[in-house]
């Protein structure tokens, strides 16, 4: 079930409506390529795995396998901080919009933090899935 949180983020973003920012995959393929660790970026794209929990120094995290649906023909990781977001009800297959940071990563490319920011050390992401924002 989602947040309270989660769905006060959704009604906000939803009435920001234009002034949001969507999903770039074109300037992502360009990261990729540049391999432009610290860029922000949104992503669209489809659920190709889900990696499961594991637990590192900033705590429990969920993984998956983003195939971007446009720009390029890649897949990436995505980590989410369970401690922020929440489990999220991923499935194989699934349309999800990604905001976070990529990094360039010889063992595989990901975007993480993919969640609010309560420092101000770095700008907040989030995980849109079945039009429900976790963050």
């Amino acid at each position: 079930m989602p947040s309270r949180r989660s769905n006060v983020l959704a009604l906000a973003l939803l009435a920001l409506g234009s002034c949001t920012p969507g999903p770039d995959d074109v300037a992502l393929c360009q990261a990729i390529a540049s391999r432009a660790s610290g860029a922000e970026v949104i992503a669209d794209g489809t659920v190709a795995q889900l990696l499961g929990t594991a637990t590192g120094p900033s705590g429990a995290h969920e993984g998956f396998i983003l195939r971007l649906r446009s720009g390029c023909a890649a897949t990436l990781r995505v980590e989410t901080n369970v401690a922020f977001t929440g489990p999220i009800p991923l499935h194989p297959g699934e349309r999800v919009v990604v905001k976070g940071e990529y990094d360039h990563d010889p063992d595989g490319d990901v975007i993480h933090f993919t969640h609010s920011e309560l420092h101000g050390r770095h700008p907040g992401g989030y995980v849109e899935a079945g039009g429900v924002y976790y963050w």
